[in-house]
């Protein structure tokens, strides 16, 4: 099986930045956008007491963050093993979140399923999503994606021209598109919504100003759709969780 390049990148961030860039960069960008992704994924998942799946949890950054929210149990999973290493490392005291090496094509179902999968801007990615999707609709009852929004012009530009996109292999796709592959796997998109204003590593100025005009983008229907940086969704699936997608 073909695996991502894009693995290898992620390791060699990890390797020169202590995590990721996007995590431990200090630029009010990168803070501005995260948070704003965080809490639209908690706004979505409903975590109190829940056992929690993190695919593709990278550094391990947001995956503590989904335990402080209230999930009783989290495990963070991804294929960067220094990825890994490093969320070890950081959050290693923490009794209730662990951390392992698993290819989002070999995800199997744990003998019971979680009560939520949080699958956070890895799809953009795979070279193969539909086949990942059917593996994600194995482990968990609840599934909280969020990934880019492939309706905004503007990121289809960058994800040609900036060398970070390209170097990670970063490839927006329809939300249309993301709401069948779940839907194909028996998911039912229950809520969704598009969020994010502020570019990431964009100057201090272009962040105020975007944090001002933000929540009317996110309110107004054919703004968001075109001009936010984010689609989020809340795929619930039947209790016997695992459909094989025909």
């Amino acid at each position: 099986m073909t695996r991502e390049r894009s693995i290898g990148e992620f390791n060699q961030d990890v390797a020169e930045h202590a995590g990721y860039v996007y995590t431990t960069s200090q630029k009010r960008s990168c803070r501005s956008a995260n948070q704003r992704m965080s809490a639209a994924i908690l706004e979505l998942a409903e975590l109190e007491g829940a056992r929690v799946i993190d695919i593709g949890c990278g550094d391990g950054t947001y995956s503590a963050e989904l335990l402080a929210a209230g999930a009783s149990k989290v495990l963070g999973v991804d294929a960067a093993q220094l990825a890994i290493e490093r969320a070890r490392e950081r959050f290693g005291e923490h009794k209730d979140l662990h951390f392992e090496v698993v290819d989002i094509y070999s995800l199997e179902p744990a003998d019971e399923p979680y009560d939520v999968a949080v699958v956070r801007g890895i799809l953009h990615h795979l070279y193969d999503v539909e086949r990942a999707v059917e593996r994600i609709c194995r482990v968990a009852r609840r599934i909280i994606v969020l990934e880019p929004n492939g309706y905004n012009p503007v990121l289809k530009v960058i994800e040609k021209l900036s060398p970070y996109h390209v170097q990670h292999e970063e490839k927006s796709y329809r939300p249309s598109q993301l709401d069948r592959w779940f839907e194909r796997c028996g998911g039912r998109v229950e809520r969704s919504t598009y969020v994010g204003l502020v570019p990431m590593f964009c100057p201090d100025f272009l962040v105020t100003i975007c944090k001002l005009v933000e929540p009317l983008i996110e309110r107004t229907p054919l703004l968001r759709r075109i001009c936010c940086g984010q689609y989020a969704q809340r795929i619930e699936l039947p209790s016997n969780a695992g459909p094989d997608c025909p």
